[in-house]
């Protein structure tokens, strides 16, 4: 099960953070910066995947943007690590630029991942509502 999607900058602040499990908000920024810290100070030629605490890491870096997926230890890294660079290309396919708007990045990630499951990779279906919605205001 997924447990938490960040997405952060190379100075660790976090542009996006999703939950999928309760996390207290006073516990979350501590948690956030932990996180961040570990993944960011490891070396590019080291394993994207980490075993941290009680769950594992997943992590990929674009450009200045990384997304880290906590996950538990039950679940598939490899998966988890293809879910990250769909993630990215619908992103890709839908933003012309990688500076968007985080409404939309969240109804985007809320069809790839509902209650900490993958529900939906494919890039048409994840997108049918955003392009519903573009079309009545457009209209």
């Amino acid at each position: 099960m997924i447990k938490f999607v960040l997405m952060v900058n190379r100075q660790g602040q976090t542009r996006l953070s999703r939950y999928y499990h309760s996390v207290e908000l006073s516990r979350r920024a501590a948690l956030e910066a932990d996180v961040v810290r570990y993944c960011l100070s490891r070396k590019k030629d080291q394993c994207s995947f980490v075993e941290y605490k009680d769950f594992k890491l997943v992590y990929r870096q674009y450009a200045a943007l990384y997304i880290v997926v906590g996950i538990t230890d039950s679940e598939n890294e490899l998966s988890i690590y293809e879910l990250v660079h769909n993630f990215v290309e619908v992103l890709d396919k839908y933003f012309s630029r990688i500076m968007f708007n985080l409404d939309r990045v969240h109804i985007i990630l809320d069809e790839m991942i509902q209650n900490g499951h993958i529900v939906e990779t494919n890039k048409s279906r994840i997108l049918a509502p955003l392009t519903a919605i573009d079309k009545m205001v457009d209209s």
